[in-house]
């Protein structure tokens, strides 16, 4: 349950879910994680390190292989993602009975 604790934290499955494709610095992870403040990214980056989900590199943070094993494990899920936002677009778009 460690790593339900570790991701179940605010931000800590968006940053590694922002690494998916590649390395970013600290500060494209911000402007990506909108609404995350500098000092819970650095604690989530420290937190991520420490747990081998991801390094530092010459070109910022990125996945590591367990990392990237993480990220394939989350594909199924963006794909219900992706099904439930359509869903949800199509429920809004249908006129209300009165």
């Amino acid at each position: 349950m460690a790593a339900m604790d570790l991701f179940g934290r605010r931000w800590a499955l968006r940053v590694t879910w922002e690494l998916r494709g590649g390395p970013l610095g600290a500060r494209a992870l911000l402007a990506r994680c909108d609404g995350m403040s500098s000092s819970v990214l650095y604690q989530r980056l420290r937190e991520l390190t420490s747990s081998g989900i991801i390094a530092a590199s010459a070109d910022g943070y990125e996945l590591t292989p367990l990392g990237a094993a993480l990220r394939d494990a989350l594909r199924p899920l963006e794909e219900w993602a992706h099904t439930w936002a359509r869903e949800q677009e199509h429920n809004n778009r249908e006129p209300m009975e009165t």
